[in-house]
């Protein structure tokens, strides 16, 4: 019974994983194709979030949805400044180095198995 157990507790954990790579991917590939593979990323982020919490993947769950909102809410703020002397391609080119640096840091800790910061 307790090997039942364990083995579906491994199983569990062996999705949030592949699910956090999944999300992870999609967002890379939002730094190249824009916004639709981090929609689709962060609604899998909030349908699993509940089953990701008291895990290591949670971490990566709470740094993928911050990135996305962080990310989009730069880039809301940038684009209105492109007329503005083109301040905003400043502004949203930083939001997309910030973007890409999360991704990036945090696919190398899912790699890792370590858990991000708060």
């Amino acid at each position: 019974m307790k090997d039942g157990y364990l083995e579906r507790e491994v199983r569990e954990d062996d999705a949030l994983r592949t699910l956090t790579m999944v999300v992870y991917g999609l967002q890379a590939l939002s730094v190249f194709c824009l916004l639709l593979p981090a929609i689709v990323g962060i609604i899998i982020n909030y349908v699993k979030r509940e089953e990701a919490r008291g895990t290591l993947w949670d971490s990566h769950f709470r740094w993928q949805i911050r990135s996305f909102w962080g990310a989009l809410i730069g880039a809301m703020l940038s684009w209105p400044l492109i007329p503005v002397f083109g301040l905003g391609l400043v502004t949203g080119g930083l939001v997309w180095l910030w973007y890409v640096y999360r991704v990036v840091r945090g696919f190398l800790a899912f790699n890792d198995r370590r858990p991000l910061p708060y």
